[in-house]
């Protein structure tokens, strides 16, 4: 198993997001209009690396941005990240208004049936593009951008 640490790259995310596409469906795609749209100037990078649970990760990473560590110490990371797992797609947001994460207090709103969201501290989880309300998203997306990152 890789120990790389999850890091930006220069991976055409055109690319990739078209190669997840036709592997799967465009979930990625979809999302990623909603969130590039909703965040006009942020960047928007493909992200590789081994992930905290030792697990190789690719993740679109939208508004980079530095985040304190719980213990100490900072890491330059993404303020919002989009990623396909085996059973679902996760949408990292490594924003909080006070100390709330954006995640949980929007994951509600961004379910287009009751349950088709999950939330954990600082990320949602969802089936596909179908589970989500994208009108919500685009507002998820642009408070993110108008806040600071968790710290």
């Amino acid at each position: 198993m890789s120990s790389d640490p999850v890091l930006p790259t220069d991976d055409d995310v055109d690319a990739f997001l078209a190669a997840d596409a036709a592997g799967a469906d465009a979930t990625l795609l979809t999302v990623d209009a909603v969130l590039a749209a909703a965040l006009p100037g942020a960047t928007r990078r493909l992200w590789r690396g081994t992930f905290w649970g030792g697990t190789s990760q690719a993740i679109v990473g939208y508004g980079d941005t530095v985040q304190p560590r719980p213990r100490g110490g900072e890491v330059a990371w993404f303020l919002l990240g989009l990623a396909r797992q085996k059973a679902h797609v996760s949408l990292y947001v490594n924003a909080a208004e006070g100390r709330e994460y954006l995640s949980r207090s929007y994951a509600s709103r961004l379910a287009a049936t009751p349950g088709a969201v999950k939330a954990g501290a600082a990320a949602l989880t969802f089936r596909d593009v179908d589970a989500l309300d994208l009108e919500a998203l685009g507002t998820l997306a642009r408070h993110a951008g108008r806040i600071q990152p968790y710290s």
